[in-house]
Parts: C-alpha cells; structure tokens; sequence
C-alpha cells in the first residue's frame, strides 16, 4: 500500500501534469492542429492500454492460477509422500507435476506473447505518429508557414513525450499484475466469518467448569441442511468427566467443535456456567479449554516452540514437568538437539504417537478447568496407552473433562457416559449401569472385549510377536 501511494504521488501525478503541460505547450507554441495530433495519440496509447490490459488480465489470472495448482501438486506430493510410495506412484506423481509445469508455462507463454504485442502496438501508435507529424510538418513547410528549427523542437517535445506514456503503460500492466496475484488474498477480506462475536459480548474472568448442551441441533452446510446434531441436552458438572461414544459420523467430535465454538448451533445452545456461548467473547471462552485433538498438527518450528504455544509464559521446569507427565520427554532429551528439534512440515518428523504426546504436554502446560480429548490416545501402543492414561487420571483431576473414546476400555471410570447414534443420544449412564441396559453400548464392550481376547490368545498361543500385538 505504501508502495502504490509513493508510485501515485511521486510518479502518476507528474506524469498526468507532464501530459497536460505539453498539451499547452503545443497549442501556444504551434497550432490546434498540432494539439489535436497529440492529443490523439495519447488518448490512442493510453486507451489502447487500457483495453489490452483487461485482455491480458484474464490470461495472467489464469497463469496465476496454473502457478496454484502447480505448487498445490507439489506439496500434496511432498505430504503424502508415504502413500506416494505405498503404492509406487513416484512416476504417476512426477507426471501429473510436471504435466502442471506445463501448462503453467503455456498460460506464461500467452502473457509473454500478449505483452510483446502490446509493447508492439504502443511503438506502432508512437512510429505512426511521429510519421504523421513529420507529414503535416513537412508540408508546412514546403508552403513556408513553419521554419526547419521549428520542425526539429516540434519532433523533440513529441520524443520527449514518450517517456512519461511509456512510464503509464508500465506501471498500468504492474499495478495490474500485483491486483490480480492479490486477488485471492483481498477476496478473503470479504468473506464473512461463520462464527461472530456479538458487540456486547462478555468476558469470563472464571470458570467454574459446569458445560451444558441445551436441545441443541446443528447441521453442515456442506450435507444439504441434514441435521449432524438432533435436539441433544446432557449436562456435565464442574469436574466431573464425561464420555462421548459412538460409531463414526455419530456427532462426537461436532459437539466437541461447538464447544469449542468453532460453530454455532442452529438450534438450541451450548453453556458454560451457564452463559450461552453465543454471548461470550471467543478468546474468553477458548483461553479457558484445553484440547487434545485426534490429528495433531504441529507447526514447522522447534518442540519447545509448539509447546510454548500453549502457554508462552511457562518456564522450562513447567515445560519439563509437562512433557514428564505425557512421557515424552525421555524421548525429547534422546533427540540431537532436544527440545530445539525442528519437527518438520505439519510435524511430520515425528511419529504419530510423538506428536500426540506433544499435544498432551501442550494441554497440560495451558491448565484449562475444561478439557475435551478427542481420541488423545488413538495413536499410542497399549503399553504407552496405559502410561498416558495415568498422567491423564492426574491430569483430569478437578477438571471438566469431555472424552471421545472408541477404545471403551479408556472410559470406564467416567463420571457419566453419553452413547450417539446417527446425531442423537439413545443411552447416558456410568460404565455399569450401561451395561445393566444390555443395549448398544454393552454390544460395543462386547465386541471390543473379544477382539481383546482373542488377541491375547495370538501372544499366548505365538502366532503373533507381542510388539505386533500391541499395534492392532
């Protein structure tokens, strides 16, 4: 922006006074005639540029977007470059990039060549001018009403001219091209946020912990109005934990996001110590909950940098206690440059269960009164699993805390356990009294409970090492 007002104080505006100024000049020094030559010359170069930039606007939209999907293959190749070779695709995948190379380099072409062609029309306008005006000048001339001096002055305020059209054309196609690569960016200025704070809305200094979901309904745009959430209310007490089950797509981690609001029901309301989350303020509520997601992302920085993002003030003793508890920082300390280890794109570096116990670490340093863990240990060995399970026992302690469990075996000293089915609660109870019911949440212990069994079976019986036991 600085740039633009600089070029438009400095650089436009003399330029346009300069056009102006020989406009005058011509027609007190020579005639209208002349005057009109020039003027319609300018107006030629400059409406001429005007009317091709909006032709080679399209085509450098589209070289800009080629440009997109070019480095959006090579990334989605540089991820996933363990499926890439899962499935030996390294040749399919150099193919479709360098396809995408292509056709970046042919809508690159096309702006060239179009750029080159006007650069060419603006001479031809200025070489055709200066023909007419030696023309009219040279006939002037031979019937004496001009002088040779006055000829040669006339044909170097014309040249001179040419400088500050040249200058309008450049910075025209420049201003142009830094509009249209800034499109998708000033376009993200107008959309709307999903989730707006009200002017009024107010601050919890405290939380107490006490989480409500009043009659609540929700439903993503994206599946066409049909409810993902239908009419659910289960209240959860200052700290207390309670579980979440279900099969997948049941609604478990939405109610987690409304929580959360990263959404706002469409029916109903989510509370907390009785507040309608809708009148908070966001950073008021989410500075008081901690989260443990299911896919953790971390970011391409240092450990000690994602853990600090939790909490930027904690101390390295509070850092170290944290990660103790999550049993990571044994694993930390065994790293070439420890807690200053780079982890990566997204924290790819690390494992699956590593970047789970980061995270872990990280709600444990933000010491919210609500916690919501979203599968925390889906990524762990069972060994690993029972560790965590004890810091997380340590951890929950007198907190709010909302679980997402498939391993039901991870849930059963819950408070009280919410049982889903297609977006609805169909059983609530503690861990025996579901079991009393003989409805799906004991068919679901049932099954895990086998599977459990017969794997045990396999250790015993040694058709399966304990260490491949362990990552069924």
């Amino acid at each position: 922006m600085n740039t633009f007002l600089e070029s438009f104080c400095f650089q436009v505006f003399p330029m346009v006074f300069d056009i102006f100024l020989a406009g005058v000049i011509f027609f007190v020094k020579y005639d209208a005639f002349y005057t009109i030559i020039i003027f319609f010359i300018m107006w030629s170069y400059i409406f001429l540029t005007i009317y091709v930039a909006k032709y080679r606007g399209k085509q450098r939209r589209d070289m800009a977007t080629k440009l997109r999907e070019m480095e959006a293959v090579k990334t989605d190749a540089i991820i996933a470059y363990e499926t890439v070779q899962h499935n030996c695709a390294v040749p399919r995948e150099t193919k479709r990039f360098k396809d995408h190379v292509v056709f970046y380099q042919v809508a690159e072409r096309l702006v060239q060549w179009s750029l080159n062609g006007l650069n060419l029309t603006q001479s031809s306008i200025f070489t055709l001018g200066t023909a007419l005006l030696v023309a009219v000048s040279a006939y002037k001339i031979n019937i004496g009403e001009q002088t040779v001096g006055e000829f040669v002055s006339l044909i170097n305020y014309f040249v001179q001219l040419q400088g500050p059209l040249n200058f309008f054309g450049t910075y025209y196609t420049m201003l142009q091209n830094n509009l249209i690569e800034a499109e998708r960016m000033l376009d993200l200025f107008k959309e709307t946020p999903g989730v707006v704070e009200k002017k009024d809305a107010i601050s919890l200094p405290s939380v107490r912990g006490e989480v409500s979901f009043n009659n609540v309904e929700f439903s993503y745009q994206t599946k066409k109005g049909e409810p993902v959430i239908k009419n659910i209310s289960f209240k959860v007490p200052p700290g207390t934990k309670t579980a979440l089950v279900g099969e997948s797509g049941s609604g478990k981690s939405t109610c987690l996001k409304l929580l959360y609001r990263f959404y706002d029901t469409i029916g109903g309301s989510v509370t907390v110590d009785g507040h309608d989350l809708k009148d908070l303020k966001l950073d008021s509520l989410r500075k008081h909950i901690g989260v443990v997601p299911q896919d953790t992302v971390l970011f391409n920085a240092t450990i000690m940098y994602n853990l600090l993002y939790a909490n930027p003030n904690a101390s390295e003793a509070e850092i170290h206690d944290a990660c103790k508890a999550a049993y990571i920082h044994d694993r930390i300390v065994n790293f070439p440059d420890g807690y200053e280890t780079k982890v990566g794109e997204r924290g790819l570096k690390l494992s699956g269960g590593e970047r789970q116990r980061i995270a872990i670490a990280r709600a444990i340093l933000k010491d919210a009164p609500i916690l919501l863990l979203d599968e925390a240990t889906a990524s762990l060995d069972s060994h690993t699993e029972r560790q965590i399970q004890d810091a997380l026992e340590h951890v929950t302690s007198g907190r709010t805390t909302i679980t997402i469990a498939h391993r039901l075996s991870t849930i059963t000293t819950s408070d009280q356990i919410v049982v889903l089915h297609k977006g609805e609660i169909i059983e609530r109870g503690t861990h025996s009294e579901l079991l009393a019911l003989q409805g799906r949440y004991h068919a679901m212990w049932e099954k895990q409970t086998t599977i459990e069994k017969k794997k045990l079976e396999k250790l015993e019986k040694g058709d399966a090492s304990s260490e491949e036991i362990l990552h069924e």
